[in-house]
Formats: structure tokens, sequence, C-alpha cells
């Protein structure tokens, strides 16, 4: 099962239709009505932290969840999410010229969740926050970027830990589904490796 937690926007239900359409079990939870513990009873193969229309620091328990649980359980998170996962290691967020409904073409190192997926790739963007290339935090790596250096993905440097600045459900995005694919693979083999 995948347990998406929803930081109240629209997209939640686009994410959780996506990932039915690709075989998946979803379960989706405000993140507001749960916390660290209540996902880990759960036993979710997989947390999705959905975009949304705050700060990191009114994302419910996403910055908890991260925190607590993501050396166990692999963890994705979308825009709002992707910001979560920044501040949860120490970084900030800041503001950056709006994106909203905006194509933007980024590049990306090609593996991990970005394995086989187009270089560059174009991708949806509907934010005005970033997270902080000056605070950007050591336990984790950039992973893609817009041609101005907006940060638009990371991955913890050891654990299954990985954030989007963009929206792979969206339309706007060519292949979402293929990284979407990909996460589930990475999530799929680290929790075989944990039942061994």
């Amino acid at each position: 099962m995948i347990l998406l937690l929803d930081n109240y926007d629209s997209f939640v239900h686009n994410l959780a239709r996506y990932f039915r359409r690709l075989g998946r079990e979803t379960r989706v939870i405000r993140s507001d009505e749960i916390d660290a513990p209540g996902c880990r009873a759960l036993d979710p193969e997989a947390i999705v932290i959905s975009p949304g229309p705050k700060h990191p620091g009114e994302a419910g328990c996403s910055v908890q969840v991260i925190r607590e649980l993501s050396a166990q359980i692999p963890m994705l998170g979308v825009c709002l999410g992707h910001q979560s996962i920044g501040v949860a290691f120490g970084g900030l967020v800041v503001r950056c010229s709006p994106e909203h409904g905006i194509q933007s073409p980024i590049t990306h190192h090609g593996h991990g969740i970005f394995e086989n997926c187009a270089l560059p790739m174009k991708v949806g963007r509907y934010h005005s926050l970033a997270i902080d290339r000056a605070t950007f935090p050591s336990e984790l790596e950039i992973t893609a970027q817009t041609d101005d250096g907006v940060i638009m993905g990371i991955q913890h440097r050891t654990l299954p830990l990985f954030g989007v600045q963009f929206h792979p459900e969206s339309i706007l995005t060519d292949q979402g589904n293929r990284l979407i694919e990909n996460f589930f693979t990475i999530a799929s083999k680290r929790r075989q490796e944990l039942v061994l």
C-alpha cells in the first residue's frame, strides 16, 4: 500500500488516480490527521508527501514523518513534499519567481527516479517557493535543476528518499509516469531488502 499524505492540494487526487492506474493500492490521509507513529503502524510500502499551498512548517506531520521514518520507509516528496525534505534536514525554503502552470526543461543526473527519463526533461511547475541552495543540507544531493539553477530534484545520499519540485502527475510533465514507476521499483526493492 502507498500512503499518500494530503497537504490540502487539488493535485492529491490526481496523484492517487495516477498511482492506482499503475496498479498500486493507495490510501490518502490528510497530513494533519495522523502522525509519524500512525503512519508507521499502517506499514506502507512507501509514503508520498503531496503538494500543498503552504510552507513546510504548516504541512501537518510531513516534516516529522521524514525525520522519523525515512530510514525505514521509502519516500517521495512532490512540490511542498520536496520542500519538506529540505527543511527536515535543516535547509531553508525561499521565495522564487512564481511558476504556476508553466512547463520548463530541467537537467537531471539520469539515475534513481530519473533513470531512462529524457534529458532535458520537460516538467510542469506550480510553485513560488524553492529549497535554498545556500543552506542546502549535506545529507542530500541535488538531482535535477532548471537552466537558471532552481532545485527541481533531490535525494538523500544513503536513504531511499526523493523529492521533486515539479508535478510528475501533471499533463505538462513528460515521462512523469516513468519517474513514478522508477520510484515504485526502488520502494519495492527496499521493502524486499527489509523483509530479508
